[in-house]
């Protein structure tokens, strides 16, 4: 299968060295000419007159990063004491965008992993690290999520794993209905966490989504 260029694909290997300067530079005359179409005289008003390139450098390198640089370097080690017992990590604290109107998506995430002999474990903030890399891109929640609980599942080999996201979607606290107090909360449910009821209420007991 050849390489996508979805919103939310990670592009790091179709990326030749010195490509990402270039690939700067297009963004920020092009968001230039988006400003002048919005009748933003960027030439004399001193509040937008590098606004193309700051906004050029945000994505790129802050917002959606996660678009554009390989994964990070995550050292696993070998469960040698045999771990058998729920782990939860969170809450993560995220940030992303909406790949619709490219408005900001912040919120949370809890991790629970049910390890077996064969997992590898990871550090802690390393868990922190690839949500980052992964929330860095232009999204959808729940295919947000998903991509996280897949990167997890190949990383750790767990027998189960568990990632709750609860998020404020800016694209309606701004705009639209222009609702702020709505929140969206997903989850995805693998192995052992998807089949034991028992398990997975333990896991949401534990996290508190309401603290």
């Amino acid at each position: 299968m050849g390489h996508r260029y979805r919103a939310n694909d990670n592009i790091s290997e179709s990326i030749a060295p010195g490509e990402l300067d270039e690939l700067f530079d297009e963004v920020a005359a092009k968001m230039r000419g988006v400003l002048e179409s919005l009748v933003i005289d960027v030439q004399h008003d001193h509040n937008t007159h590098d606004t193309a390139r700051r906004v050029a450098k945000m994505y790129l390198t802050e917002v959606f990063r996660g678009r554009y640089l390989p994964p990070p370097p995550v050292t696993e080690f070998p469960n040698a004491a045999s771990l058998n017992e729920l782990m939860i990590v969170g809450p993560i604290t995220i940030r992303s965008a909406c790949s619709h109107h490219f408005c900001p998506i912040m919120g949370r995430l809890w991790i629970g992993i049910m390890p077996n002999q064969h997992s590898n474990l990871i550090g802690l903030s390393k868990y922190a690290r690839l949500a980052e890399w992964i929330m860095s891109r232009p999204q959808i929640q729940e295919e947000a999520i998903t991509q996280l609980a897949d990167l997890l599942m190949d990383k750790v080999k767990p027998d189960g794993l568990a990632v709750v996201m609860e998020a404020d979607h800016f694209c309606m606290h701004w705009r639209g209905v222009k609702d702020t107090a709505s929140k969206m909360v997903n989850s995805i449910m693998r192995g052992s966490l998807l089949k034991d009821a028992t398990l997975r209420r333990e896991f949401l007991s534990l996290i508190n989504l309401k603290g």
